[in-house]
């Protein structure tokens, strides 16, 4: 394809291509400059590449192209590498994109060129095309776009909501960005709960809108959400983007931060609120907390519960609804105002989420309290005065209250006789106020008045004040507080309507009586025999009220009354004077009264007249004149007049006390003003304290309350109700004044007839202006009793198990303002089944209370009960009904349930002794009831002692004995299992349906538990050392005590011991406290000082079930990091030795704690460093959690290296236990160990053993074989035994062995002889073998061991003395690629005769070369304990050393003929040295010929060095100057590999064998000599002890025996040969015997019988040899016939003699001894052949064996019936 290029020179457009201009796009030049163009932020942004150093724009794009025009875009390419390059380009391939031609370009580091590419299109579609770059190490190319206009939006893929609560709404926002090239249009589509905003728009190219999703969940979840956006033009295009939102459920909880009130009851309240006790008139404010448990935040409603009998709400709350943040709280404040004293309220507020699932109703109560003001004096006395003077007494009034009282007397002190000098006022809480009342008479007369007490918000109290004046003519009698009482009741009784006279002349003539009290009384005849009536004090409201002028009833008929009791003068300006007002005054009784009106000097109101009589039921006018003195005023005032009988006046006329009556107090209330008619009366100013409501009360009673009218100004307030605007409400006063600063308390009264409310409203005109008119909007309700029922008077129970019960809360409500008290009754029939508590209470105002009931069926039924609560008022009432009641039903059901486990066994597998294990039971329940349970436990910890299971506690814990199920479900119970002893432990839960009247029922099964309580258990499997001397498996199991040790971890721990259960750093001291009882000592030996380390290697095995954490535990392991200041200075000589062996670690352990799972190995090594003389102790603590803690006492010795030590592993040594009468007792060894690096001479000291000879009738009880003996360093010394007991009992004998050039050590030997009729053979031999404990295979190797055995001990066990016995070892070469050469070092074991084949041998690597130890017989009983040794070498490494070893003596034969002459001046005199022979010191000598070692005589002196010290390194021995030619050092051989085996038998003499293993007889061969000569064996030393042993015991009893002893011996034997002589039967048998085949045990016989026979057979051998010989000579040499005269059966008796006679020299020859060892041989071979096969796996011994089946042959069966198929 042809390029394209811009018609122009080439050298002109490459000087454009480095510098060109900007010009516009559309304009005829399409270059622009690469550095002063300026770009848009769209091509800003175009992402760039670099490829190879050059930066280039990866696309280059076209848009809003036009059809006929071309557009130029100019692409850049800098140079960011670090030196120049040069590229070319190819021009696009399309025709529709081209640029300048192709040309080379060269740009510097940093620069850049502008390469213009130019767009022609020729139709409306996509373009694409690229311009390709070359350079020397690569194409790039760069895309070119050109793409037309179209819609293009940016939207978000996702868009995550914030959590929200259900039924709230949440919100996000999102950008909507138009990114095409045109205007585009777009319209949302999205589902429910997601909606838009906004739904539609229209953005510009570039513009962008912010648009929000709303999230309005109605149900909790994710919501998933798919919203497609349509845009585009004719043709839409839409784009999805997806919505995701969580949606909660809001939970909310209400906290009341006070306390709880202690009435209140839970259950159906989740909270209660309770302001208490508040003061009247005053407002409380609590709050209570709104706590967001979720995650959401949670809008929410307080409403107030409508109750449409409420309507004077005391407890209100400002907000209506909230938002709760989300896990915050909202404070919600309740205010409380009470109005009416005494009176308790309830109220419920509900709290309900935004979605209305959660509503949570709070209780808020309260009372109100009000001032408790009482008067200290019922009445003040003044008794008399006389005329003119005055007298005062006090009065106290308290208010116990903590509420302010406002209090009034009313009484207008300027007009009466009494005053006070504060009658009204403020009482504050808690305090007494002492009042001053003035006596002050206007007439000589009997003073009576009964004042009250008006107190605001209580009802009013009395007091009696009376007095008597004398003048100097009238003397009353002295009125005392008597009289009053007598008057009252006498007023009862209707006589005070009498005279004084009159009742004294009644008295005089017998009519009147006086009682007890002195108060007069009707006789019985007049009064009918009824009891005279007794004054009782009255109500305080009623007296107030019904005083028979503000109502129309009055509790007691008046003896005078006044009309007018208040009048209004109105307005009473001078030009207008006012009229007078008449009062009528009338006399109500049957005598002459004196009517006195008490005068008031400066008062605008006057009486005239001022003192009248008036005769008896007559009536008198009284004037009144208002003359006030001052214009636009106020005036009030209450007259006050009294009224006696007038025969009162003199004392004289009173004949009786009982006949006075005290005078009557008459009171006018009068109001006036001087103000003109048009104008404006004084403003009053006044604070008005009224409640809402009348105090509830019953209907058809009067209901009253108390208002105050205040007057806080400094003019007078006068006030008038008219109450005939508001018939029924009755107010008292109503008419009267306020002085300025006082105030006045009004008491109102009202009548409800019923339960409708009624609203009275009350004018109150102040000031005597109608302008001031106050309208009082009072309500007042009637109550009658109404109780609401839930649930429509039905409750449900479920169905129920026989016998349990189910209680219920039900609610009443009281739906009434005053407390009622309820009683419920159930039918006598049905109080066993349904019970209610509380059976009665309180109700307060409007609430609402929760009672108990308990449903308990008896039977399989169903039940339909019906209940009654029967209400009254707290108040009782006679006119309230009596038989108010309500019907509750009650519908339940009875039936029977049974429960049942999930899992009837439950295996808990083993668990940890001292911890815990839990798991649940899970219950279910498959009935229609609720079961109550009661499950139990019964332990089982298998067959044990009762004592010892009664001792063990109960390992089983249930988190809940006894629960509830209910019904068709079921219910987990947790159980906690903690064994106390490693036991196996079987529970068996029981249960048992649990009802009220019977405890529990039968108990029935339910499941079984099982667990088994283990501790962590260790044991140590194996143990191997590096030393030489105890290498010995066994011994070193002897001196670690490990079979102790065993032992004590097998053991279950005390509580010692699990006082720490883990390792803990408990102690402040050096020397922690032992807390164990368990104490094994770890003997680590003895090795020269400066030796290499004794190491102990420890296989540790976790052979339980669980986990084993164990811990070696240094004594600074237990001690706690304390300052430098705690620690004592002053450490003991014990603390210093530990602390060395501490700090020099000399005793160390590796690893010291690990973690072992079940079945796990760990091998530990446990290492004794021999840095200093002398012996180290060191107590380490083995520590296992939750298991034992046994104390292991490290020691180890370290000697001299010229000192001779011999290590004993203890003091004490037993032999085994040897039977009485064993006529040979075996041999039995005792070893010593020599622990240093010189060898050791013992010798025994046998003084006690002669002692414990003589002691025994000269028996030899101890005998040494080896009294004296050499043991070579680093090896063990054998000392034979024999120990053989006179008796059944313990022999013990102190023996000392001497070391030459040594210490002496004494050491204790002890046996036991037993009697062999009363304790087995097989139980002592046990004993000597119970050293099986040691595992039989190796399990330990050593770092750099190449060969194992796989097994380091052998028991041969009990065998005969004169056979012979053999086990199979293997040899395993364990190296993958080195061969190792073994040698068994059997010369140590040639007492024993105990052979190994092969005694030598290569394994190859991998390789496992089977060795057969045999045991060969010594005829002579031993106890056989022998260590083995094999040395096993590396082959290479044995090649080596004989490769060297060969030229090193080839080396030294040189040297022995040739010397060499170094020396320069040979006139010098020089040492006869020579540096080319140098050697090192004795060794060099030893180690040269003869030639040489005189030369080596004059050598000079080594220099002194002194021993290994202490601080050099482990290990570090000095062994001498080596010379500067290393090849003149004799090589040394490669350390051997000692491989140890430990042997043990025991051998019996035949005899003995026989007596105590019978059975285990036929397992072995006795193997006879070929010749009547005595073995070698019996030329051992043993042997020759033996047998003088035997002559010594025969000399013994010969010589021991006395005369008389012999002739008892001789007629004994005497008697019983000749019983047997005679005996018929005896001979029989003996003849019998002769004639029976040679029986097995004949082999068993005496040497001498053995010769005898031998010599027998001898002599007839040659006779049958020659028949035999001459038969077949017969036969086979001359062929002779027989002879004719020979009969047949002659024939036949010579052929059966003949087969006779063959057969028995068979026999013959069979029974020589060479015949069976011969025999015995071949089947040996024969095994170990077969076992060697196998262990190459030639041979599979457990292979099930091939039975082969031939085919029938009838002619086979026919001529041969016998022969048994063949198997192969």
């Amino acid at each position: 394809m042809m390029e394209r290029a811009v018609p122009q020179g080439a050298g002109q457009a490459l000087a454009m291509l480095s510098q060109v201009h900007d010009e516009p796009e559309n304009s005829d030049s399409f270059w622009k400059s690469g550095y002063d163009r300026k770009v848009s932020a769209r091509e800003a942004k175009k992402k760039k590449v670099i490829f190879w150093g050059i930066e280039v724009p990866e696309t280059l794009s076209w848009r809003g192209w036009e059809l006929g025009k071309e557009m130029i875009k100019h692409l850049t390419l800098k140079n960011v590498h670090g030196k120049a390059q040069k590229l070319s380009y190819r021009a696009p391939s399309t025709p529709f994109f081209f640029t300048v031609f192709p040309q080379l370009i060269t740009l510097n580091p940093g620069m850049s060129v502008t390469l213009p590419i130019v767009f022609r299109p020729s139709e409306k579609r996509d373009y694409e095309d690229n311009i390709i770059f070359v350079k020397a190490e690569g194409e790039f190319s760069v895309t070119l776009h050109a793409t037309l206009p179209r819609f293009r939006l940016s939207i978000p893929a996702a868009v995550q909501l914030p959590v929200c609560a259900i039924h709230s709404a949440t919100e996000a926002t999102f950008p909507v960005c138009n990114i095409g090239d045109l205007v585009s249009i777009f319209a949302w589509e999205t589902s429910s709960p997601f909606s838009m905003d906004p739904m539609c728009g229209t953005l510009n190219p570039g513009a962008e809108c912010m648009v929000k999703v709303v999230f309005k969940p109605e149900v909790a979840g994710v919501h998933y959400a798919a919203a497609t956006c349509w845009f585009g033009g004719e043709v839409k295009q839409k784009r999805t983007i997806k919505l995701k939102a969580l949606a909660k459920y809001p939970c909310l909880c209400v906290s009341v931060t006070g306390k709880k009130s202690e009435g209140v009851q839970p259950g159906k309240f989740q909270d209660a609120l309770c302001f208490g006790s508040v003061a009247v008139g005053t407002t409380v404010e609590k709050s209570v907390e709104i706590f967001n448990m979720s995650v959401v935040d949670a809008p929410c409603r307080i409403e107030r519960a409508k109750d449409p009998l409420l309507h004077d709400y005391v407890f209100s709350c400002d907000v209506s609804h909230d938002v709760v943040p989300a896990k915050g709280k909202l404070v919600l404040s309740i205010r409380f105002q009470p109005q009416v004293v005494g009176e308790h309220s309830t109220d419920y507020f509900t709290i309900t989420s935004a979605a209305g699932h959660l509503e949570t109703v709070l209780k808020v109560v309260g009372s109100c309290k009000g001032p408790s003001v009482s008067l200290h004096q019922q009445s003040v006395d003044f008794n008399w005065i006389n005329l003119g003077e005055s007298l005062m007494r006090t009065l106290q009034i308290s208010n116990t209250s903590d509420v302010p009282a406002y209090y009034q007397f009313d009484i207008d002190c300027k007009g009466s006789v009494f005053s006070l000098d504060r009658p009204c006022g403020v009482l504050e809480g808690a305090t007494t106020l002492t009042l001053k009342v003035i006596f002050r008479p206007a007439h000589p007369m009997n003073y009576h008045r009964r004042v009250v007490c008006l107190v605001h918000h209580q009802e009013p109290l009395y007091v009696d004040f009376f007095g008597t004046c004398h003048s100097d003519t009238a003397k009353p009698t002295t009125l005392q507080k008597r009289h009053l009482s007598w008057y009252r009741t006498n007023m009862v009784r209707g006589l005070t309507f009498y005279p004084p006279n009159i009742l004294s002349e009644m008295l005089k003539n017998g009519k009147l009586q006086m009682d007890e009290k002195g108060a007069l009384m009707l006789p019985p005849e007049i009064s009918e025999d009824q009891p005279p009536k007794e004054y009782l004090e009255p109500n305080s409201m009623a007296e107030y009220f019904y005083d028979g002028v503000s109502s129309d009833l009055a509790l007691f008929p008046a003896h005078v009354s006044v009309s007018p009791r208040e009048y209004d003068f109105g307005c009473c300006m001078p030009p207008h004077k006012a009229e007078s007002l008449s009062l009528c005054v009338t006399n109500h009784t049957k005598g002459n009264i004196i009517v006195a009106w008490t005068p008031s000097h400066g008062s605008a109101f006057q009486v005239d007249p001022e003192i009248c009589d008036i005769p008896p039921l007559e009536s008198s006018t009284f004037y009144v004149f208002c003359r006030p003195t001052q214009v636009n005023s106020l005036y009030a005032a209450e007259l006050e007049g009294f009224a006696v009988y007038k025969v009162m006046r003199h004392y004289t006329n009173i004949e009786n006390d009982a006949t006075i009556c005290p005078s009557w107090c008459l009171t006018v209330r009068l109001r006036a003003h001087t103000y003109e008619a048009k104008r404006e009366h004084i403003i009053p100013q006044y604070i008005l304290d009224v409640p809402k409501t009348f105090p509830p009360v019953v209907c058809d009673t009067d209901t009253y309350c108390s208002m105050l009218l205040s007057n806080p100004s400094t003019s007078l307030i006068t006030f008038s109700v008219n109450q005939t605007a508001c018939p029924s409400v009755l107010v008292k006063p109503s008419l009267g004044y306020v002085i300025p600063g006082g105030h006045q308390i009004f008491f109102l009264s009202t009548h409800p007839v019923n339960t409708v409310l009624q609203q009275h409203v009350l004018p109150l005109e102040l000031n005597s202006y109608p302008a001031y008119t106050k309208e009082i909007v009072l309500q007042s309700c009637g109550q009658s009793l109404l109780l609401l029922l839930e649930g429509d008077g039905i409750l449900y129970f479920k169905p129920l198990h026989i016998g349990t019960s189910s209680t219920r809360m039900y609610s009443i409500k009281n739906c009434t303002r005053l407390p009622m008290v309820f009683t419920w009754k159930i039918h006598r029939s049905d109080s066993k089944i349904l019970s209610v508590s509380p059976t009665e209470g309180i109700l307060q105002p409007y609430e609402t209370m929760s009672q108990a009931w308990t449903f308990t069926p008896d039977k399989e039924t169903k039940y339909m009960l019906q209940a009654m609560v029967f209400v009254r008022w707290k108040s009782p009432d006679p006119l309230s009904p009596k038989d108010v009641h309500y019907v509750l039903w009650v519908i339940g059901e009875g039936t029977l349930g049974t429960i049942r486990a999930q899992k009837e066994h439950l295996d808990l597998g083993n668990v940890l002794v001292g911890d815990q294990k839990s798991c649940s039971i899970v219950l279910l329940n498959d009935e229609i009831c609720t079961l109550n349970y009661i499950l139990s436990v019964e332990q089982i910890t298998g067959p044990q002692d009762p004592e010892d299971i009664c001792s063990h506690p109960l390992a089983l814990e249930l988190e809940h004995s006894r629960g509830t199920i209910p019904a068709r479900s079921k219910a987990l119970v947790r159980i906690k299992v903690r064994p106390t002893h490693r036991l196996h432990y079987t529970w068996l839960i029981k249960y048992a349906i649990c009802t009220p009247r019977d405890l529990a029922s039968t108990k029935e099964f339910l499941c079984s538990i099982v667990a088994i309580g283990v501790y962590p258990t260790l044991r140590i499997t194996d143990a191997c050392t590096t030393r030489t001397a105890s290498s010995n498996r066994m011994h070193i199991w002897k001196l670690f005590s490990l079979d102790t040790l065993n032992e004590f971890l097998e053991r279950d721990p005390t509580p010692g011991e699990l006082t720490y259960k883990v390792p803990t750093r408990h102690s402040t001291c050096l020397i922690p406290p032992v807390y164990t009882p368990l104490l094994v000592d770890f003997d680590f030996g003895s090795a020269p000082v400066g030796s290499e380390p004794t190491t102990v290697m420890l296989l540790l095995e976790n052979k339980g079930v669980v986990p084993v954490d164990w811990a070696f535990l240094f004594p600074s392991d237990q001690k706690i990091d304390m300052e430098h200041w705690a620690e004592d200075a002053d450490f003991t000589p014990q603390e210093l030795h530990q602390m060395r062996i501490q700090d020099n670690q000399l005793f160390s352990v590796s690893p010291k704690s690990g973690t072992l799972l079940p079945g796990q190995e760990k091998s530990v090594q446990l290492s004794h460093r021999h840095y200093f003389i002398g012996t180290d102790r060191l107590p380490v603590l083995l520590k296992i959690s939750y298991g034992h803690e046994i104390l292991l006492s490290f020691s180890g010795v370290t000697v001299e290296r010229d000192q001779r030590y011999v290590h004993f592993a203890s003091t004490k040594h037993v032999f085994a236990p040897i039977a009485l009468g064993r006529s040979q007792p075996p041999t039995q060894i005792y070893k010593l160990y020599n622990g240093g690096s010189m060898p050791v001479t013992f010798e025994v000291q046998l003084d006690n053993i002669v002692k414990i000879r003589e002691k025994n009738f000269q028996h030899p009880v101890f005998v040494c074989l080896t009294p004296r003996g050499e043991i070579p360093p680093g090896e063990a010394g054998h000392i034979k035994w024999i120990f053989s007991p006179l008796e059944a009992k313990t022999y013990t004998v102190d023996v000392l062995i001497d070391i030459l050039e040594g210490d002496s050590t004494q050491i204790t030997f002890q046996g036991a002889g037993y009697n062999p009729n009363i304790v087995e053979e097989a139980a002592t031999s046990r004993h000597f073998f119970s050293s099986a404990v040691i595992p039989g295979s190796a399990k330990l190797t050593l770092p750099g061991q190449a060969a194992t055995l796989s097994h380091h001990r052998i028991c041969f066990g009990n065998i005969p003395d004169c056979t012979k016995a053999g086990r199979l070892v293997f040899l395993n070469n364990i190296s993958k690629s080195k061969a190792v050469v073994f040698t068994w070092q059997v010369n140590s074991c040639k007492e024993m005769v105990l052979e190994v084949a092969p005694e030598s041998g290569v394994a190859q690597p991998g390789e496992s070369i089977p060795c057969f130890i045999t045991l060969q017989h010594t005829r002579t009983p031993y106890f056989c304990r022998i260590n083995l040794v094999c040395e096993v070498y590396i082959q290479e490494s044995l090649v080596q050393y004989e490769r060297d070893l060969h030229e090193w003596e080839k080396e030294k034969e040189r040297q022995a003929v040739e010397f060499t002459i170094t020396e320069k001046n040979l006139g010098t005199k020089r040492k006869l040295t020579s540096p080319s022979v140098r050697l090192s010191d004795s060794a060099e000598t030893a180690n040269l010929p003869e030639s040489s070692a005189v030369i080596r005589k004059y050598k000079t002196l080594p220099p002194i060095k002194s021993h290994p010290t202490p601080s050099q390194p482990p290990g570090h021995i000095e062994r001498g100057l080596l010379d500067k030619d290393a090849s003149q050092v004799k090589p040394e051989p490669p350390t051997p590999l000692f491989l140890y085996l430990d042997v043990s038998a025991r051998s019996y003499a035949i005899e003995d064998f026989l007596s105590n293993f019978a059975l285990d007889f036929p397992r072995y061969f006795l193997s006879r000599p070929f010749s009547t000569q005595p073995s070698e064996s019996k030329l051992v030393d043993g042997n020759r002890h033996r047998s003088r042993t035997d002559m010594e015991h025969k000399q013994l009893s010969l010589a021991a025996a006395s005369k008389h002893e012999l002739e008892v011996v001789t007629d004994i034997l005497t008697g019983v040969i000749r019983s047997l002589l005679e005996d018929g039967r005896f001979q029989k048998s003996v003849r019998k015997i002769q004639d029976e085949p040679i029986p097995y045990f004949s082999q068993f016989q005496s040497a001498k019988s053995a010769e005898l026979q031998d010599s027998r057979q001898g002599s007839m051998i040659p006779s049958r040899v020659s028949s035999l010989t001459d038969l077949d000579l017969e036969k086979d040499g001359e062929k002779k016939k027989i002879s004719q005269k020979t009969s047949p059966s002659d024939l036949l008796e010579s052929c059966e003699t003949f087969h006779h006679k063959q057969l028995r020299e068979k026999e013959i020859i069979s029974r020589q001894p060479a015949v069976g060892n011969l025999v015995e041989l071949v089947l040996e071979n024969t095994l170990q052949n077969i076992l060697i096969e196998a262990s190459r796996g030639e041979v599979v011994l457990t292979a099930q064996p091939r039975v082969i089946a031939l085919p029938p042959n009838a002619s086979r069966r026919i001529t041969n019936p016998a022969t048994p198929p063949s198997r192969a």
